[in-house]
């Protein structure tokens, strides 16, 4: 296992960070098997985890925290804030009020006095980014939380938070968590730049595209649009859906490609996010130890360049293959009154 430093925070964490979003009923609610697999990737070196609340309402947090019990000085644990945790008003978002109830939750839930990361999950547009950053700097000089982060941004809107950061004396975010696969590159154009330029870690999700590079989904081969993966989207893996061909087609080709170099196409997908200079890990979401040791098997694999050129042939640099956010528009395209004049506006004259 390599380490690197996340972004300027002086922690060293794995460069394959053990994501935790399966550990909850409908995936694996086992919790006895999860806390085995959380185990099993710290033995294998692994010291960074992530989560968050609304896994499973607090489930996967439960789960971390029980799995730590006696580790916890071992481990960078990091958790996300945002989305609603139970019914009514007030109980999601950005907001100070919210964040300062949340965090206690996250604590409580993961059985720690504090957060190592603590991750803004989503944009809220209805808080003002200032409040949130003052929220997240308050809970650092409280020592509940060590750094904090964002999630799911787009690049303006992490340039944005670190312009209010340095106007107003407030922390800024240290790292970004933003989707990454060799089948969804688009991140590479501006976001992964952003954060170089602001001293960022980035730890990214999704390295096996939805489950589209675990080898499973291959051409001409039918699909079961109701296991898995599949059935959590299956309009990413139908075989009849236009859009998809060109992801069957890149799968055939780095599957030879992962074959050539002796590695799983897993293997060589995790490989090509921490290949990129701007990543500092990648997160791994496995729902069974059997999934977990495929991947952990891959660490030692480095790309060369004559690698990473094949890649390039098959999805060029910056191509998006799928939109990976598609189910999380921004509120720019979620909102129509937000892209359309009032009818009754006239132009002048």
């Amino acid at each position: 296992m390599r380490y690197r430093t996340l972004g300027r925070t002086g922690i060293e964490v794995s460069t394959h960070c053990l994501g935790t979003m399966m550990f909850q009923a409908g995936f694996n609610g086992d919790h006895e098997e999860c806390v085995r697999i959380v185990h099993a990737a710290l033995d294998h070196g692994v010291n960074f985890l992530d989560t968050a609340d609304m896994y499973g309402q607090g489930e996967s947090e439960e789960i971390v925290g029980k799995a730590l019990r006696g580790r916890r000085d071992d481990v960078v644990l990091a958790t996300k804030v945002h989305f609603p945790m139970g019914e009514g008003p007030n109980r999601g978002g950005n907001s100070r009020r919210w964040i300062l109830q949340a965090v206690e939750g996250s604590l409580s839930r993961l059985g720690t006095d504090r957060i190592d990361l603590y991750q803004v999950h989503f944009p809220d547009h209805t808080t003002d980014i200032e409040e949130t950053l003052s929220v997240l700097t308050d809970l650092v000089r409280a020592g509940k939380i060590r750094a904090f982060g964002c999630s799911n941004f787009q690049p303006d809107e992490i340039v944005e938070a670190h312009h209010v950061s340095e106007r107003r004396a407030l922390g800024r975010f240290r790292t970004a968590q933003p989707p990454y696969s060799i089948l969804a590159r688009g991140v590479e154009r501006s976001l992964l730049p952003v954060a170089e330029r602001y001293g960022m870690g980035v730890l990214v999700w999704s390295p096996l595209a939805f489950g589209f590079l675990t080898g499973k989904h291959r051409k001409g081969r039918a699909v079961d649009l109701d296991a898995g993966r599949a059935a959590f989207r299956p309009g990413n893996f139908d075989p009849s859906v236009a859009a998809n061909a060109a992801k069957y087609e890149a799968v055939e080709q780095l599957s030879e490609l992962a074959a050539d170099l002796g590695c799983t196409l897993p293997q060589l997908a995790v490989a090509f996010t921490v290949a990129h200079p701007g990543v500092t890990s990648a997160i791994l979401g496995p729902r069974t130890m059997e999934q977990l040791k495929g991947l952990l098997e891959g660490a030692p694999v480095v790309l060369d360049d004559a690698a990473l050129d094949r890649i390039d042939a098959i999805v060029p640099p910056g191509a998006d293959l799928y939109d990976p956010a598609a189910y999380l528009p921004p509120r720019s395209l979620s909102v129509p009154a937000l892209r359309r004049r009032p009818p009754g506006e006239r132009a002048a004259g």
